[in-house]
Order: structure tokens, then sequence, then C-alpha cells
């Protein structure tokens, strides 16, 4: 898990005010839903036709978690964030685990796609860059997922992904995080300004890229102009439905037929 101290307060990417159950119970509970979900909820796996998902991608700081959690209310599908993935991801029994469980019923197509879609793509050559690819699409391919972080969005077939880019201005961040942990702004933004680099250097060593680009995205959102996460959230909520043709209410984890 990653953690970081601001101020003399601990802080992991993605807290706020809801309480979550940590990484390790959550990773457990989606493998094991892998493991026991009945046929009717693996689709056919093919390379143009898997469960659509959600991806967010934001800079620490501008809500995004808070906003998928309320997607994951209205919509019913699971929330799977940066400390999931990395909890599994850097667990070499938990990411076999991931991919056993898909396997499974899909026997070799993980590889197959891979293959297919991605061939000798430089960051697939990163041992931790695998297992992380690999842990996202076996999730994302058992069932529609909303994905926080760790660019999912550039790993997942682009037509089955509503990708969406949170931002807001460092002055948004810096008093959004200060406030949520009651700390000065100052600390708050040498934080932020060390984590960003951080951020940075990941995408640049797993997707070599340098900046997220606007035309990665179907939807960005600035929170310095849409406030309510509830707004926001409900943006995206209607954007997913509209594109992959779902049902206006109810659990959305299954495309139309």
């Amino acid at each position: 898990m990653v953690k970081y101290f601001i101020g003399g307060k601990e802080y992991a990417p993605g807290d706020y005010a809801k309480k979550r159950p940590g990484a390790d119970r959550l990773a457990d509970r989606y493998i094991a839903d892998m493991e026991k979900s009945p046929d009717r909820m693996r689709r056919s796996f093919s390379q143009v036709n898997i469960p659509p998902s959600v991806c967010f991608s934001r800079k620490i700081g501008v809500g995004a978690l808070e906003i998928a959690d309320i997607v994951a209310e209205e919509t019913g599908l699971r929330v799977v964030d940066r400390e999931i993935l990395e909890h599994i991801a850097t667990s070499g029994e938990l990411v076999q685990k991931t991919v056993e469980a898909f396997e499974g019923k899909q026997p070799g197509r993980l590889r197959e796609f891979l293959s297919a879609i991605y061939g000798e793509k430089s960051f697939a050559e990163n041992e931790y860059a695998r297992q992380l690819f690999s842990t996202v699409f076996s999730l994302a391919g058992m069932g529609s997922t909303i994905f926080v972080g760790r660019g999912t969005h550039l790993m997942l077939p682009r037509e089955r992904v509503l990708a969406v880019r949170v931002i807001a201005s460092d002055s948004f961040r810096v008093k959004r995080l200060a406030e949520a942990l009651s700390v000065d702004e100052q600390a708050a933004a040498e934080k932020l300004a060390q984590i960003d680099g951080e951020q940075d250097e990941y995408f640049r060593k797993i997707f070599r890229l340098e900046a997220a680009s606007p035309y990665e995205f179907d939807l960005v959102i600035n929170r310095d102009h849409l406030r309510p996460p509830a707004l926001a959230a409900r943006l995206v909520s209607t954007a997913f439905r509209q594109k992959f043709g779902l049902a206006s209410s109810g659990g959305v984890g299954e495309p139309k037929s």
C-alpha cells in the first residue's frame, strides 16, 4: 500500500471521508467472486466484446475515487482502485489466482488477446507491468468494472472503455488535501509535487508517455467548475450507459445482448 506523510498525517491516495475495506480484503473478495460467479456472468471473451468498463485517470487530490464510489452506487459496478491493483500486481500468488480464475472459464484467451492486440509493446517488457496488465485485463474480462488510476484506459480495448479524466487546479488539490488531513497548505503542496513526479515517472516507465493527452478520453471533468461529486458521477453514469446502450436503471454489469 502506498502511503505518504503530509504535515505529520498519514495519507494514502484516494483517502476521503468514506471508510473503505482494506485492499487485501477487497482483492480476496473480487478473486473469490470471479471463481464462483455463474457462467451467465462470464460473457464471450473476444477481441472486440468484453464487458464495458469505466476507467478514471487523475492526479492525486482531485477526488476521482469519491466520484467512482458514487458511480458504483448508481450502476452496481465494483470499484478497483490503485491500491487494490497494486496489492494484486505485486503479489505473484494473487496475480496467479486472478489469471487462473479467468482462464478457468476462458482457457488460453488472455494470452491470445495480449498477443493479438499488444504484441511486443514496450510496457509489457517490464515484469511489474505484465503482472499489472494481466490483473487489469482478467478483472475487466470477468465483468464490468470501475477502475481508478494506473492508466487502465491504456491497457484495455479502447472501444470497450469509457475513459474519464478528472482534472483540477493545483490550488483546488492542495486545499482539498489540506482540509482532509487538517494540515498546512504548504506541506500539502510540497507533497503533491512529489507525488506528481512519481506519477509522471510511472507513465514514462510503463507507457513511454510524458503526459496524458485530452484526446485519450471520452470525458474530461474539471473539478474547479464541477465541484459536487454527485454531479460529476451522474455525468459519468449517463455517458457510460449511453455509450454502451445499457439499461437506464438497476445494475449495468452486463451489456445488452
